[in-house]
Formats: structure tokens, sequence, C-alpha cells
């Protein structure tokens, strides 16, 4: 199974970037999780503009993977413009998006003491709004400075990351029955 991580963090060695390190080791060696480099490359969407090479990889990677794991962290509340931006590039047109219907799951860390939970929603939001097949769970870390200092070692929270991967496995399995 192919799972693509979208990293809401452009910093190379991000606490999201961690996160999606140890859902690597979290998933074994039966899910392969790939994470997407180019969100940066991306630039701002605009309806005028025929996508650029930089979304047609996007496209190709979401295309090619089982299920989308995304892991932001939260800017003022919400997702990174980045990150919202590349998702309405791949949203257009609609009806052959590459979420539609894909399974996708997202997860956060952040230095404060929510862990991203408003990010993480609103990502669920616009994935969903896109048509993806969104688990409904989180996994909020917060002051991810300490808890993401030497990987995901709390055994709580580990277990946490290993229910919400394992529902995604299963969605994938759901989508591929269906």
């Amino acid at each position: 199974m192919r799972v693509l991580g979208l990293c809401g963090s452009l910093r190379k060695d991000s606490h999201n970037r961690r996160l999606l390190d140890a859902s690597a080791v979290e998933f074994g060696g039966d899910v392969e999780l790939t994470v997407f480099e180019g969100l940066g490359d991306i630039p701002a969407y605009s309806d005028d503009t025929e996508a650029p090479a930089s979304v047609s990889k996007l496209v190709s990677a979401i295309r090619a993977a089982d299920a989308v794991l995304v892991a932001t962290p939260e800017y003022n509340a919400s997702i990174p413009g980045h990150l919202k931006n590349a998702l309405d590039w791949v949203s257009v047109p609609f009806a052959d998006n590459p979420l539609l219907g894909k399974p996708a799951a997202v997860i956060g860390a952040s230095t404060g003491l929510f862990g991203a939970v408003w990010a993480q929603a609103e990502a669920r939001k616009v994935l969903k709004t896109i048509g993806a097949r969104v688990v409904e769970m989180e996994l909020p870390i917060g002051q991810a400075d300490d808890v993401l200092a030497d990987g995901l070692t709390d055994p709580d929270l580990r277990a946490v990351l290993a229910e919400l991967l394992g529902a995604l496995v299963a969605e994938v399995h759901k989508a591929a029955a269906s």
C-alpha cells in the first residue's frame, strides 16, 4: 500500500515532518509512506492560469497513492496558506480531481498546548469538500519541541497514531471493495 504524505510545514526538519517520519515507522513494512517534497514550488492558485508542472507532479503523486496523510502545523488558527493553495490547485476540475474518493487522514503538531487541533479540523473540512474519504480522527501533538525531540516516544500518543493509521488503512480497504 502506498501513502502520500503532505507536510504542511516547509521547514526541512519541522515537527510535522518528524510526525510523518514517525508515521512511516508506525505503518511498518506493509505500507510505504512517501512525503511529497514540492509543496513550496506550487504558485498561488489562479483560475486564469494553467496548472504548472509543480501542480501536475502533485496530482500524479496523489493519483499514484492509495491514501493521503496530511501533517499540518497551525498558523493563525488554521492551515498554512501553501497547503491550502496546493489543495485548491488539485481540486479542479472537481469531477476529475485526484482526491475524489481517496482515503485521507490528518495529523498535526505545534509548539503550543493544543497540537494544531483547529488546523486539523480545517484540513479535514477542506479534504471532505474536495471529495476525499476522510478519517474522522485527530492526533493533536502539543509542545512539539519536547514531544518530538527524539521521535514520537510517548506511548499514549503512539497508540493514538497507530489507531488513526489503522483507520486510514481500513478506509483504503473499504474504498477498494466499493
